[in-house]
């Protein structure tokens, strides 16, 4: 019998008769491996248990304590969810069911809509079939009995997956006991092995078939899964907070933004979320200009001629808005598009003069305004919009200067991050994919140039091989909020392609011209997003130096209204931001209202304070106040509202 060699992490090496499995693989080293065994890892592919192992390989094998085991906790009971819908209603038919982030979704096509009683009923039917132990199996079909087998179960979307499928992989079935779905795999070896107790459905809601709006409206179950009752148990609390923290809820009770119908996607900024803006942008500005940024301006609509040199028009023509003009004596209407990027723009502006190797790195930024079409069902406040501006900035540089001008970034990034209250960031390093523009040699000095720098700065990374850009490697920068979550928001990216296509060049050290290296690079993302992350990681109670309101001066009685107005008066001068409020209600009204808004200060001021010339400030979220000189006060708090680069 053909033997295969399997090479362990550890170095070690062991043989196996052709077409063992994995399973018997963990039996032949252990009977505690065996039962402890879930999946395996075969020459970095993630592998069943029950498959054969047919050819020499380097084998993993994984429990339920490895990222694998959940991720299969996950895929198992999306498995066993759409088994339960088809058993308490025959005639539903099943799409897909992709594991998550966090859990798990699956689609269904039934006439009638799930109500949040039937979630109920499913998960009841879901832990009747965990009770069972039902054993799961897998076989390979060949496609004509594939396709013959859901065409006479009346299941059309299966059939058309089938179709998707390459010629060359296999069409795998898995049973959960007498349950069959068409899957890749892998899976658990029993419904026994899921936790009963640490999962939960979540919701209900529309979504078309593959994400066309032409095709056919499925109705998708959500549902969240753990290893254990105590991690489920904290990621619902976690989402309790998040609702709390919902920035859209706090944009209306702060009176930031609003969005409305007659403009999908676009932001209604409120003199509040203006104030928040603009307190970002200048920071952000005196930050560019420290680090030596030139801010540029560029228009927002540009003729196709452009978007086709870029090669954006055929790549992202479909999310680009089409602006038609009739120029005066034309024969035919000028088609424009409103920018989706800055990029283009930047190599415009560089091209203004010829470049010396000496004017190297340049490095112009630009708060840029752009739009991109995104579908409605896709939109979700200031998270995800059609009008956006972004803190863009291109660095025009020689490859040589890509690893100083990367480490200058990261250092900048980190600082700005730490400076808006984000402690922890991770770092993820794209390498090049299959279809690439340049070199090998080129792409290896890139590569390694960003390796080089992240390593020269001692910060942690993981690499995501193939996941680069066509033009060049990137780097992501993703953010942990307050409650835990990451948001990607800075990228940091080589390219090599663009520069050329729309003629920029450099007169080198030898003479001659060159193209030069444009690296995109954003800390923010857009401001939009941004200050979606921003609200919702601080809850709304930001810094006093980012807060929009930062402090409201409150009459406890209408004798001290002229005390009042000097009080607003001298923090004006201070630098604060500070307002009145003379209005006759209760001081405890007033106090109730404006911490709903999140105003970060309140000072009281009755007869009392007025006598003493003193002041009664009420910090949010503090159950005491404290009383304080009226010049000590406004010390304190204007030294409490200057920005963090402001302070060094």
């Amino acid at each position: 019998m053909r033997q295969i060699t399997l090479t362990f992490p550890d170095g070690a090496t062991r043989s196996y008769p052709a077409g063992t499995t994995a399973a018997e693989v963990a039996r032949s080293i252990s009977p505690s491996l065996a039962r402890a065994a879930v999946s395996a890892i075969l020459d970095g592919v993630h592998w069943d248990l029950q498959w054969p192992i047919e050819r020499d390989g380097r084998i993993e094998l994984r429990t339920m304590k490895d990222p694998e085991g959940l991720e299969l906790i996950r895929h198992d009971l999306a498995h066993v969810m759409a088994k339960a819908v088809q058993r308490l209603w025959p005639g539903t038919k099943v799409t897909i069911g992709p594991v998550t982030e966090t859990g798990w979704f699956y689609d269904f096509d039934r006439a009638e809509p799930f109500t949040p009683e039937d979630l109920g009923q499913i998960e009841a039917e879901m832990r009747r079939i965990i009770a069972a132990q039902e054993p799961v199996r897998t076989e390979i079909w060949d496609r004509a009995r594939a396709i013959a087998h859901y065409e006479a179960a009346g299941e059309p979307f299966k059939v058309e997956l089938i179709a998707r499928i390459p010629e060359d992989q296999p069409i795998r079935m898995y049973w959960h006991g007498d349950w069959m779905d068409l899957c890749r795999g892998p899976h658990l070896a029993h419904t026994g092995q899921l936790p009963s107790d640490a999962f939960k459905l979540t919701g209900v809601s529309g979504a078309y078939w593959f994400g066309d709006v032409t095709r056919p409206q499925l109705q998708r179950i959500t549902g969240v899964a753990f290893r254990s009752r105590d991690e489920l148990k904290a990621h619902l609390t976690m989402l309790e907070e998040a609702a709390r923290r919902d920035h859209r809820r706090l944009g209306r009770e702060m009176e930031l933004f609003h969005l409305q119908e007659e403009a999908p996607g676009m932001v209604f900024w409120h003199p509040n979320g203006w104030t928040l803006w603009r307190t970002l942008q200048d920071y952000m500005s005196r930050r560019l200009r420290a680090a030596g940024y030139r801010e540029i301006r560029t228009p927002q609509v540009v003729d196709r001629v452009l978007w086709e040199r870029s090669g954006h028009w055929e790549a992202y023509r479909e999310n680009m808005f089409i602006v038609e003009v009739d120029e005066e004596g034309a024969r035919e209407k000028r088609i424009n598009a409103l920018k989706p990027m800055n990029c283009p723009c930047h190599v415009q502006v560089y091209n203004q003069g010829l470049k010396s190797y000496r004017d190297l790195p340049l490095r112009l930024a630009e708060f840029g305004a752009c739009h991109r079409y995104e579908s409605s069902g896709s939109m979700h406040g200031l998270m995800r919009v059609r009008g956006f501006t972004q803190d863009d900035a291109h660095i025009f540089c020689t490859e040589d200067q890509i690893e100083d001008e990367c480490r200058s970034f990261i250092a900048l990034l980190s600082s700005v991050y730490r400076d808006l209250g984000f402690e922890r960031f991770d770092i993820r390093l794209s390498t090049r994919p299959d279809v690439r523009v340049g070199s090998d040699a080129v792409w290896d000095k890139a590569e390694a140039a960003l390796q080089t720098a992240i390593e020269g700065l001692g910060l942690p990374y993981e690499i995501a091989p193939g996941d680069g850009a066509f033009y060049g490697p990137k780097l992501d920068f993703r953010l942990t909020d307050a409650i835990g979550r990451e948001w990607q928001c800075g990228t940091f990216q080589v390219d090599f392609n663009l520069p050329g296509r729309l003629g920029a060049e450099y007169v080198g050290e030898d003479g001659a011209r060159h193209v030069p290296v444009m690296l995109h690079r954003a800390i923010l993302g857009s401001f939009e997003r941004f200050i979606g992350v921003l609200i919702e990681h601080y809850g709304g109670r930001f810094p006093l130096w980012l807060a929009p309101r930062q402090v409201v001066v409150a009459s406890i009685v209408s004798g001290a209204d002229p005390y009042v107005a000097e009080v607003v008066e001298a923090l004006t001068a201070a630098g604060l931001r500070a307002e009145a409020d003379t209005r006759n209600e209760k001081i405890n009204y007033k106090v109730r209202e404006h911490s709903l808004a999140k105003v970060p200060v309140i000072l009281a001021l009755g007869m009392k304070e007025v006598e003493g010339r003193s002041v009664s400030m009420r910090r949010l979220g503090a159950e005491h106040q404290q009383v304080m000189p009226l010049e000590e006060a406004v010390a304190s708090l204007a030294a409490e509202a200057r920005p963090p680069d402001l302070r060094r």
